[in-house]
């Protein structure tokens, strides 16, 4: 069972130093076309749904480059607008071993943050879901109030509301906006949030000295509390041995009380971090979609999630059918 799912976001120009290398350290960089909604909207649509994503591009090459890469994959980008401006990037030097990866931002002033005009009753016509991060808001005043006034229609037009807390810090400290006043206003029309118990203590100014799994669960109590609309909270649990070695697993919390906890998995010689919180929202916003049980919805999304961590880039070029046997442990035979 298909359905149409609208994302909403900034496509993004990702500049990556080529394999472990540090910024600039050759003369060189590798592109790729990203950004937080766009990886779920092009996951979603490699798996059969109709994604479509809503965005404003520079009007050039750049913006014309970057909606082709989304149409490639077979999102739907007739609501992508152009205009004036910039394409932001951002610039990625992969880490190793002890050294973690770094990211730069380089967004000020781009075609996507001038631009604040969305009819959402119009751009929600024949969705079932809305799906938003918290980058967005994190942009500026313009694409804050852009990304509320989404939530807040979808609200009144039925269509349930899917949010990843996305919290970045830098984005936000760039232009002193006020994080958790806007983002409580996005939790609130929210249906689903990927989120964890750092982004719940942003939103609502609560601190807990629990860890790992009890620390989700309780922050999902103060969720559920805070915002009635509220049903379900998701959010990948991650052990960092080195950069590239990770323990990973899921848990989902439901506004009755349920609590489901995925397997454990080990990721050995990651290629790619970058997309992996997306490719999870992706399969449990698949899982859901199709009729799945609450506990394979998660499972699904975890196995997205691992997946994503052997593709460069930032999108999850990953079927459904490879989700499925990666959570079914197929094995790694060649296929033939």
């Amino acid at each position: 069972m298909s359905q149409r799912i609208v994302c909403f976001g900034e496509l993004l120009l990702r500049l990556s130093a080529p394999g472990r290398e540090r910024l600039l350290q050759s003369p060189r960089f590798d592109v790729a076309v990203g950004g937080a909604e766009a990886n779920v909207a092009v996951m979603l649509a490699r798996m059969g749904h109709d994604a479509a994503m809503v965005s404003t591009v520079a009007d050039n090459g750049l913006g014309e480059a970057a909606v082709g890469e989304l149409r490639r994959h077979g999102v739907d980008t007739r609501q992508v607008r152009v205009a004036s401006g910039r394409m932001g990037l951002y610039f990625l030097a992969h880490g190793a071993m002890q050294r973690p990866s770094e990211v730069l931002y380089d967004r000020a002033d781009s075609a996507f943050v001038g631009d604040a005009g969305y009819d959402w009753d119009a751009l929600l016509d024949g969705a079932q879901w809305l799906h938003l991060s918290g980058v967005s808001p994190a942009l500026g005043a313009a694409t804050a109030q852009a990304t509320i006034d989404a939530a807040r229609a979808a609200r009144r037009l039925g269509v349930k509301v899917s949010f990843d807390g996305n919290f970045r810090g830098k984005l936000w400290q760039a232009w002193n906006g006020d994080a958790a006043g806007l983002l409580r206003q996005i939790f609130a029309e929210a249906d689903l949030v990927f989120a964890d118990h750092r982004d719940i203590d942003i939103v609502l100014g609560e601190r807990t000295t629990l860890h790992g799994e009890e620390a989700v669960a309780r922050a999902a109590e103060h969720a559920f509390a805070a915002f009635p609309n509220l049903g379900t909270l998701a959010c990948t649990l991650r052990t960092q041995h080195s950069v590239d070695r990770h323990t990973l697993s899921a848990v989902m919390v439901e506004r009755d009380g349920s609590r489901r906890r995925a397997p454990d998995y080990t990721l050995e010689a990651i290629v790619d971090r970058i997309g992996t919180g997306d490719a999870f929202a992706a399969g449990v916003l698949h899982g859901l979609i199709t009729g799945m049980a609450s506990a394979d919805s998660l499972h699904f999304g975890l196995g997205a999630a691992c997946l994503k961590h052997s593709i460069p880039g930032d999108f999850c070029l990953a079927t459904a059918a490879e989700v499925a046997d990666v959570i079914s442990q197929a094995g790694f035979h060649v296929r033939r």
